[in-house]
């Protein structure tokens, strides 16, 4: 005699929940480009130098780099983009600035590949209105939590 199956009680969203669902995320990517030596602070760090067309200010990047992950730390923001520019994947041109080489602008290309793989898989059989509603919702709630830190600090 068979049972019937019982639809899975709805989580509730919330900030333990968003927490796991990007650390597991963020752990699968690192698995892809660990053979390469890319940590997730590289892939953020080369990700801004190449929406910046290529180029930077150091202490700018370090400072858009404290701004996306919120928990890192000023030397921890230092030493990414150092590690960054001993394994040639940045250059400084001149004093202060960066610039991406072609091996840095092969690696940001190789991570968003990898990212977008695993989103692929992790995302397949969402429904699309789904994905756009969860969008918005976590659109907003990031909107309300910049708005709050911009307050408190």
């Amino acid at each position: 005699m068979s049972t019937p199956a019982t639809a899975p009680v709805p989580t509730p969203v919330n900030g333990r929940l968003l927490g796991l669902a990007h650390y597991a995320s963020r752990t699968l990517l690192e698995v892809e480009l660990a053979p390469v030596g890319l940590g997730f602070y590289h892939t953020v760090a080369l990700r801004n130098v190449a929406d910046n067309g290529g180029t930077a200010e150091r202490d700018s990047l370090v400072g858009r780099l404290l701004d996306t992950v919120r928990i890192l730390d000023e030397a921890t923001a230092r030493q990414t983009v150092d590690e960054l520019t001993a394994t040639q994947a940045l250059v400084t041109p001149a004093p202060g600035r960066l610039g991406l080489t072609d091996r840095g602008r092969a690696l940001h290309e190789h991570a968003q590949a990898e990212g977008l793989r695993i989103a692929a898989r992790l995302y397949a059989d969402i429904p699309r209105a789904e994905l756009e509603t969860a969008g918005r919702v976590l659109s907003l709630v990031l909107e309300r939590a910049n708005a709050e830190l911009a307050t408190a600090v």
